[in-house]
């Protein structure tokens, strides 16, 4: 009524229509749905998705800009949650961070982007409504939730495959155009078991939420990566900790040594270039892609590479070693780490599951595309930066081994990849398996 005050008299009739009109847009748009016609007889447009704002673009490009990409990132509060929303905030993204923990820990991610462009939205993976709420108005959704543990209020499958069905449900029917699921490599319903009866949950329980999301969002990516390495990572810390070796002897037991086990680690940053060009690739939609690292390695080479890298060597009196096996002390630490972590939210290094999926499973390819498929041929070698976090990390940090005060230790062997047999022309002496055979090519 004020706008019609001020305005001539002549003027006051069309804005009584257009008012008119946006008050039964809502009516007029059920009428739409209902008999394809609105008022008389006129055919209007169908509802638009309420995210249609992300296809304008705004800036130069970077933090201070838009891409025109709204995205909501689930999961971000993981080890490579901040490295992602940081990678996807630089190219001027609108970041959706759902938080389930305390806010305090994200404070990290306030900074990662301009004023407005980190938006954080509380959120529970049960909640329908508050999911919702934080894919309303993304046109792309990643989910980097996964659990290896088993907790008081979440189970393998609560979380890996009832969350990634329903979040990929519900991404679906708010019209978001494109779902990026991350699984693990090896995921497979029939696990082979060895250590836990009926094989590793955390495989089993990944390759069903696969299937989850395929039939929930067809066109979603799936991304299958290795054991991942970095700092404060779940590999190299784990075999530096002092809970994993046997006081005063410092052995380190694992199954049958790692001698029969065969490892592609990948490192985090690789991971996250790699899903920055999936989300940068319109042509990825619908594709499964297994991120491994650049080599292959027997999984006792890895580890002895790690010990020594952490100066437990026999000139400082601190030599570990591996053993075989698991002897009493190691079963006890991996089930008080177990009982603990499941009533405390804890990750803990190492667990029953942890050594099912980690030491007892070969990293076999499928013959799905990788890394190299998204244009990235040089990838982070394992003796370059996993040598480096096992040394800043380790132990006796005064001393310093490029002075030539310590030999440096040698090189861990590179194996040739281990890749699912596809042909009867393929070669099949391989003790891995009765489905795998080396690629020596």
């Amino acid at each position: 009524m004020s706008l019609l005050r001020v305005l001539p008299a002549g003027r006051s009739a069309p804005l009584v229509q257009v008012a008119s009109l946006h008050q039964s847009s809502k009516q007029c748009e059920q009428a739409s749905q209902q008999h394809g016609q609105g008022i008389g007889g006129v055919t209007l447009p169908g509802p638009v998705r309420s995210g249609t704002s992300s296809a304008y673009r705004k800036g130069t490009g970077g933090r201070s800009s838009f891409s025109g990409n709204v995205i909501t990132v689930f999961g971000n509060s993981g080890r490579i949650g901040l490295p992602v929303v940081n990678r996807l905030a630089k190219e001027g993204a609108q970041m959706i961070i759902p938080y389930r923990c305390d806010g305090y820990w994200l404070k990290e991610h306030k900074v990662v982007g301009d004023l407005g462009q980190i938006l954080f939205f509380p959120f529970h993976l049960k909640d329908e409504a508050s999911i919702r709420k934080v894919v309303k108005y993304s046109n792309i959704v990643i989910n980097l939730i996964g659990t290896g543990i088993n907790t008081k209020h979440f189970s393998f499958h609560d979380t890996n495959v009832d969350g990634a069905r329903r979040l990929a449900r519900i991404s679906r029917e708010m019209g978001v155009e494109r779902f990026i699921h991350f699984s693990a490599l090896n995921a497979t319903t029939e696990p082979e078991p060895v250590l836990i009866p009926g094989g590793s949950q955390f495989l089993r329980t990944k390759a069903l939420g696969e299937i989850a999301v395929r039939e929930e969002f067809p066109d979603a990516t799936i991304i299958r990566p290795a054991q991942m390495f970095g700092e404060q990572d779940r590999f190299i810390m784990t075999y530096i900790s002092n809970s994993r070796k046997i006081p005063f002897y410092n052995t380190v037991h694992m199954y049958r040594g790692g001698e029969e086990t065969y490892k592609m680690p990948v490192f985090n940053n690789d991971v996250v270039i790699g899903l920055q060009k999936i989300v940068q690739d319109p042509s990825t939609v619908g594709q499964t892609y297994e991120f491994v690292g650049p080599h292959c390695y027997q999984l006792s080479e890895l580890v002895d590479y790690i010990l020594r890298k952490a100066l437990l060597v026999k000139e400082l009196h601190q030599e570990a070693k591996r053993r075989h096996g698991y002897n009493p002390y190691t079963t006890m630490m991996t089930n008080l780490l177990e009982f603990v972590g499941r009533f405390r939210r804890h990750t803990p290094y190492f667990d029953w599951e942890y050594f099912e999926t980690v030491e007892c499973t070969n990293d076999v390819l499928t013959g799905a595309p990788t890394l190299k498929d998204l244009g990235m041929r040089k990838l982070t070698e394992f003796e370059h930066v996993g040598g480096e976090i096992a040394r800043v990390y380790g132990y006796y940090k005064w001393i310093q081994d490029k002075y030539g005060d310590l030999k440096p230790p040698p090189l861990p062997i590179r194996s040739p990849p281990i890749i699912r047999k596809r042909s009867a022309r393929v070669n099949a002496q391989s003790s891995f398996g009765a489905n795998v055979a080396a690629n020596v090519s």
